[in-house]
């Protein structure tokens, strides 16, 4: 039975048929799996456009450490005027500890957090690595899940797309 099946196997693949149809649907299934993600955000970004709904991860929170006030304060100026982000927040100090060259260090900062779109994420962590005062400030996004229309759309007119 074996046997029979794996003849007529080679016999099937030999047809320039079939050889046809699978290579057809090879090149069908590659170029789907390598469309998908742009498909598949195109996708959303339509039902968002018909449904008025929010699109997940569309903005993003930035979070940056800084040793003080005034170096919170100019880098959160300066992006706001290169309009890499909607708004700017600095919090008053936080303790904070981390781990430096082997050691756990200890140390107040000010922590600003950055809203913008998560296209321009990669933008304003670029800009203020290039001003920072430390040699490897903390710089991590977060991807805004949901949260008010009105604000989503303010957001969107504040920053521009680039």
């Amino acid at each position: 039975m074996v046997v029979l099946l794996q003849r007529w196997l080679r016999e099937a693949l030999r047809s320039a048929t079939v050889r046809s149809v699978v290579l057809t649907a090879s090149l069908f299934l590659i170029v789907s799996i390598s469309l998908y993600p742009g498909l598949r955000s195109i996708g959303v970004l339509l039902h968002a456009v018909f449904t008025g709904s929010y699109v997940p991860g569309y903005h993003s929170v930035l979070l940056v450490n800084f040793p003080n006030e005034q170096a919170a304060r100019d880098i959160g100026r300066s992006v706001m005027e290169r309009r890499l982000a909607a708004s700017v927040n600095i919090l008053p100090r936080t303790f904070t500890m981390y781990y430096w060259k082997g050691e756990i260090q200890d140390a107040s900062e000010i922590l600003m957090l950055v809203k913008t779109k998560t296209s321009r994420i990669q933008d304003v962590v670029d800009y203020v690595r290039s001003i920072h005062p430390y040699a490897n400030p903390e710089a991590l996004s977060f991807p805004v899940g949901d949260g008010s229309q009105d604000y989503m759309k303010w957001m969107d007119d504040a920053v521009p797309d680039d």
